[in-house]
């Protein structure tokens, strides 16, 4: 469903508001916000399918949308361009070819490989990430000091 194909009440102005809210906070806050806040919101209170609400993510993406939010990291020293800079690149392909397979594939079977994925980085989460590093530790600054 493309909000184009209705009209856009204030509720849905609203809803999606909340969601873009919600996600900048969660992007600040850990670093995440697309897929883990916007996709579920898309496809559940506003009844996108997987793929609409997948591709929706990606185009907020590619506006600097989270441009104040890196600055305030930049400016603490917690980024690392070098790093940026090559994980964007290798990014902007993964996310090419992905988008290629993702395309090919049913709205189910995308629903239900995107819900296989956040279980997963839950779990890992929650029970196996147990390292105990200092709040600052950077292994990368590390390696290089």
């Amino acid at each position: 469903m493309s909000l184009n194909k209705f009209k856009m009440d204030i509720q849905i102005v609203l809803i999606l508001l909340l969601v873009g809210l919600a996600a900048g906070m969660l992007s600040g806050l850990v670093g995440v916000g697309g897929g883990i806040i916007i996709v579920p919101c898309l496809v559940f209170f506003l009844g996108f399918s997987q793929k609409m609400a997948q591709g929706t993510s990606l185009g907020i993406l590619l506006l600097p949308i989270g441009v104040l939010g890196a600055f305030q990291f930049y400016k603490q020293g917690y980024i690392d361009i070098k790093v940026v800079a090559i994980i964007s690149v290798a990014f902007i392909f993964g996310s090419y070819f992905g988008s290629k397979i993702a395309l090919r594939l049913s709205q189910d079977n995308v629903k239900k490989i995107f819900a296989l994925v956040m279980l997963l980085v839950a779990v890992k989460m929650l029970f196996f990430d147990n390292k105990k590093a200092t709040p600052d530790s950077n292994s990368i600054q590390q390696v290089s000091s």
